[in-house]
């Protein structure tokens, strides 16, 4: 194996403990969503999840930039051997995590009412309060997982993700059991406490790490080469301002796109005079509940390809790499296409079925499913080009791109919604258009900026004719089952044929190839495999 393809194998691992991680995740979240529904019923989510993006909105202007621009300069620092520059850069950082989370946590306590009124669902002022904490929780703990990320380890913030969502899932349920028995409002609050709990777990798991790792890096520091040239806290606190407000606003533009959902779908639903006030809330915790939690899961594979692309490709730019850079770029976008794509029409296909299976006392959403399952692979493709750009320092690019998909969202809703035979399907629709002119914009940036044109044959072409026949199968196969057996089992076998024969596909018309599986933890072995069942030659 030649030195560039050792390179690409390492981002790859890097990328696959993010990505299982994120899968592990997100399959716990599916898991405790169901008792949690079951509990607070879609009103519930819709005053549980008001709260939450109220929260997840100041999240992201106090620390959600951090960890990528914290990654990106580290990477570029170590990449030129500057070790104690790159810890300054760590210092630093957290005593300007801790400053802005303090702030937004003061900020979120005292004005929850008014966030409250923000959203147009009163009743989330309990959540939005109960949230408060984690503002400076996560804000800490976001350096920590940007500092370790780039030094390109990964394992701790996998770690910690993972016991983060098993507190998380644990407290959220039991405590929505407790409170839920005085008041809706206080049982989705009780939803949210569990947030709390579960970052601070993973911010003990991720010091507990960083502690493990601090002595080699003192190590390293100590023995640094003399003469390099120390940055002082100034310049190092300006480099981090200067590359976490771009990634911030980009950040926060998509989700301000969210909170447009919040109170546009509850201000247009009111105005159309169709739906009551409970009825309301009701469709957008349909919209935030089981749209958004399902979605949301196979994007996850992208933004941990996005997380670790940016330490990679910053350190290959600023060795002047470019056989790297360009490989690397195409390696990310391919690995997330060949995830997304079939995960958007898998979901698109199976909506109704799904949701049954997974709340079958509140079913109801499957147009959300199968009208809005695209917006997946943009939202992926948006993540991952993103990623690249801020590996690249072009961080600004993708702040208009999500600018552009912001605006797109709020000309489609405020018609959309309003019309009573499409509502909240309307904050679904102008999602997909959101995200779709983000991605154009991004990639059609990144090509010129790099002259780098992505494989599209294989990035797009191979992975959507594939996924076409295999939604094709989707059909067929739960028809067959469905005739003998009941809807959960016919929808889970027919996931798993489906997924087989999907990547039949794309071995037989060399969408994945040798060298793709080479590249990845026990490829060879299944290279082997594949060879002897002649799908691959």
């Amino acid at each position: 194996m030649t030195a560039k393809e050792k390179r690409g194998g390492s981002f790859v691992v890097q990328a696959a403990i993010l990505a299982s991680a994120s899968l592990i995740v997100r399959f716990i979240g599916f898991l405790y969503r169901l008792p949690l529904t079951e509990l607070i019923g879609d009103e519930g989510n819709g005053i549980y999840n008001a709260g939450y993006q109220i929260y997840t909105f100041l999240l992201i202007l106090s620390s959600a930039g951090l960890p990528a621009a914290i990654s990106r300069l580290v990477s570029t620092r170590i990449a030129k051997g500057e070790y104690a520059n790159a810890h300054r850069v760590f210092r630093v950082a957290m005593v300007f995590a801790a400053t802005l989370g303090s702030i937004g946590m003061v900020l979120l306590f005292v004005f929850a009412e008014q966030f409250a009124a923000i959203g147009g669902i009163a009743e989330s002022v309990y959540s939005i309060r109960t949230l408060a904490p984690t503002l400076l929780i996560v804000s800490i703990m976001s350096v920590y997982r940007g500092y370790l990320q780039g030094l390109n380890i990964m394992v701790p913030t996998a770690a910690s993700q993972i016991v983060e969502q098993i507190f998380n899932a644990v407290f959220s349920v039991y405590l929505a059991w407790i409170l839920v028995k005085q008041s809706l409002p206080l049982g989705a609050a009780g939803g949210t406490a569990g947030t709390g709990i579960g970052a601070l777990a993973g911010l003990v798991v991720i010091i507990i790490y960083y502690h493990r790792e601090r002595k080699p890096i003192l190590k390293k520091i100590r023995t640094e080469t003399f003469g390099l040239a120390a940055e002082t806290n100034r310049q190092i606190f300006i480099s981090i301002v200067s590359t976490a407000i771009p990634i911030i606003a980009g950040t926060a533009i998509f989700s301000m796109s969210n909170l447009i959902d919040m109170t546009m779908v509850m201000s247009n639903l009111g105005k159309s005079g169709a739906f009551t006030a409970d009825e309301a809330k009701a469709l957008y915790g349909q919209l935030t509940g089981k749209y958004v939690t399902l979605t949301t899961m196979p994007v996850s594979i992208s933004s941990a390809m996005a997380t670790a692309a940016v330490p990679n490709i910053a350190a290959a730019v600023t060795v002047g790499d470019k056989r790297v850079i360009k490989s690397k770029i195409n390696l990310a976008l391919k690995m997330a296409m060949v995830i997304a794509i079939p995960a958007a029409v898998g979901i698109g296909v199976l909506g109704d079925n799904i949701l049954l299976m997974l709340f079958p006392s509140y079913p109801e959403g499957g147009m959300l499913l199968k009208v809005g399952a695209i917006s997946i692979a943009f939202l992926s493709l948006c993540q991952i080009v993103t990623g690249v750009l801020q590996g690249i320092g072009k961080i600004y690019i993708p702040v208009i791109g999500a600018l552009i998909g912001a605006i797109v969202k709020i000309i489609l809703n405020s018609f959309l919604i309003e019309i009573p035979a499409i509502n909240v399907v309307g904050a679904v629709i102008s999602t997909d258009a959101c995200y779709l002119a983000a991605a154009a914009f991004d990639l059609i940036m990144l090509s010129r900026i790099t002259g780098i044109v992505p494989y599209y044959g294989q990035i797009l072409i191979k992975p959507t004719i594939c996924s076409a026949v295999m939604g094709v199968s989707c059909v067929v196969f739960y028809k067959l089952f469905d005739i003998v057996f009941g809807n959960t089992i016919s929808t889970l076998v027919t996931i798993v044929l489906a997924m087989g024969v999907y990547l039949v596909c794309m071995l037989l018309i060399k969408g994945i190839t040798e060298k793709d599986f080479q590249s990845i933890p026990k490829g060879r072995s299944m290279v082997r495999v594949f060879k002897k069942l002649k799908l691959m030659r």
